[in-house]
């Protein structure tokens, strides 16, 4: 009958079980009371005012970006025109040079008058000559 249940001597000492203990624990629970209506408010007003500050700087700075990039943009179209001007001058020069208006009087057979004076028309009657000091 030893060895209905196996070897004895090979089974582990089985421990007495033990009773599981269930302790009741009361969590106390503290509900918070819900702001008031006036701080709510407060909040509400405060966020408000930072968001339309906020809105105000950054409408200011897009601004100042705005007119930044339009002065630099006028500043490129004064450098262009200063040069096209210069150019311009250095054409008026050119093409008022008195050699060169000579030259081409001669080439259309015009015939210079400062040797005469200068011809006055008065009430486009009687033309006098004045005469070239």
């Amino acid at each position: 009958m030893a060895y209905v249940n196996g070897n004895l001597a090979l089974q582990p000492k089985r421990k007495p079980e033990q009773k599981e203990v269930i302790r009741e624990t009361k969590k106390v629970v503290i509900k918070r009371k819900s702001l008031p209506v006036q701080e709510k408010l407060l909040y509400l007003f405060t966020v408000i005012v930072c968001v339309v500050v906020a809105g105000i700087i950054i409408s200011r700075y897009a601004h100042i970006y705005d007119m930044n990039l339009h002065i630099k943009q006028m500043n490129t179209e004064q450098r262009t025109l200063n040069v096209e001007m210069a150019e311009l001058k250095r054409q008026v020069e050119m093409l008022s040079d008195p050699e060169r208006i000579r030259k081409i009087a001669a080439t259309q057979g015009m015939v210079s008058n400062i040797e005469n004076g200068i011809t006055v028309k008065k009430d486009s009657v009687n033309p006098s000559i004045a005469m070239h000091e």
